[in-house]
């Protein structure tokens, strides 16, 4: 048993380190992808405003243009643009020309405000290039509008594509790794559990065969009784490994009745130093449980009480109806949990006893949350001060 505890722990050591090698292979990539796509899209956008430039140069010259003046070339330059969105604006802020340009308007009037929003919008980002017409006027002189082409947007945004495409591969392997881990674990409890209620099975058969002898040979000894009633809790906790795994049976019956059982067996089998208390409502509280593994767990944080307070101490339980659902709190006066065991508590393996295997708050967890859909957790602990565990149950 001590085997299998290690190798969940073992498991669950390579899962975090599996975890932790995929986010960073994540971020490198991420880091790797970011500054490569940024420095081609830099250079990118230089060339597009060194195009931008030229075709400018090529604007100025047809504009400048005289009858002997050869316009072939400046007409290749100005027609070979197709992919870079142009604005051409004068002194006046009037429409000259336009490249490239999607418009969506209803008619010209719109078009013609929706390019002149782009122009200004383009203005006000600085880029364009102002070309002068006339040296001696100040005011005769065009604007050429830019922006960056539909390609250097898309590669601007690639990177951030890339980036989140490696978080859902790592999101995606991260929870396979962790539905592994956790069916692995289900077929260890319940193969744990099953061996277990077998071999208790044959050593109980035995021994109510032995109190049987007893009862004849002895009819009259006081202490035959007590030695049935612990062959017939021997039975119960068989019983309860052999249902781990199976889905238990739920039946509605009396919280309370379900507590004072276990009130009473804690109460035989603990020294007189440990006093418990109960807080129920007047009212009974009816509710779906399985009741040998419900006792189970309320038992399971009781003997902790008892060990935290070292055989001395108060153990307090208190259950309150809270309309559609149920809750039970058990205090104890001990030495309480430390924060940074908080978070571990309930998993397999751990404990800070000297003796045990760290299985009873896991197996309470998965008693609470997977067969009663209820949820079980540390309330609060002081260090030297005590410990309440909280269970939530629907009625």
């Amino acid at each position: 048993m001590k085997y299998v505890i290690y190798t969940s722990m073992q498991w669950t050591d390579r899962i975090r380190q599996v975890k932790i090698i995929l986010v960073i292979a994540a971020i490198a990539i991420a880091v790797v992808s970011l500054v490569v796509s940024n420095s081609l899209v830099k250079e990118l956008a230089e060339e597009e405003h060194n195009k931008m430039e030229v075709w400018a140069e090529a604007m100025r010259s047809l504009n400048m243009a005289d009858d002997n003046t050869d316009l072939n070339l400046v007409l290749k330059v100005i027609n070979e643009n197709n992919t870079i969105p142009i604005i051409v604006i004068d002194a006046q802020e009037k429409v000259q020309t336009c490249r490239n340009i999607n418009l969506n308007g209803k008619n010209e009037t719109d078009s013609i405000k929706q390019i002149k929003a782009m122009a200004a919008r383009m203005l006000e980002s600085g880029k364009f290039i102002r070309i002068n017409l006339d040296d001696a006027s100040h005011d005769a002189y065009i604007n050429v509008c830019y922006e960056d082409s539909v390609m250097l947007r898309r590669l601007s945004t690639y990177p951030y594509v890339q980036l989140g495409v490696v978080m859902l591969f790592v999101v995606i392997a991260i929870f396979a790794l962790l539905t592994s881990k956790k069916a692995e674990q289900n077929k260890v409890w319940v193969g744990l559990s099953k061996e277990t209620a077998h071999q208790l099975g044959t050593p109980i058969s035995s021994l109510m065969a032995w109190i049987e002898i007893l009862k004849e040979t002895y009819p009259d000894d006081e202490l035959i009784p007590e030695m049935n009633k612990d062959m017939k809790r021997l039975e119960l906790i068989a019983e309860r490994f052999s249902k781990i795994g199976s889905i238990p049976e739920l039946t509605p019956v009396c919280l309370q009745d379900v507590l004072e059982h276990v009130v009473d067996y804690m109460d035989r089998r603990t020294s007189s130093k440990v006093t418990i208390t109960k807080d129920y409502p007047e009212d009974k509280i009816m509710v779906r449980i399985n009741s040998s593994l419900f006792e189970w767990v309320v038992e399971n944080l009781c003997k902790n009480a008892v060990d935290a307070m070292e055989g001395a101490g108060h153990i307090s339980l208190r259950v309150a109806d809270e309309g559609e659902k149920v809750s039970i709190e058990v205090s104890d006066t001990g030495k309480g949990i430390k924060k940074k065991n908080i978070r571990n508590v309930f998993k397999p393996g751990f404990t800070t006893k000297k003796r045990g295997w760290g299985l009873g708050l896991s197996l309470a967890k998965r008693i609470i949350e997977e067969y009663h859909k209820g949820r079980i957790f540390v309330k609060s602990s002081e260090i030297d001060k005590g410990t309440t565990f909280r269970i939530e149950i629907r009625k």
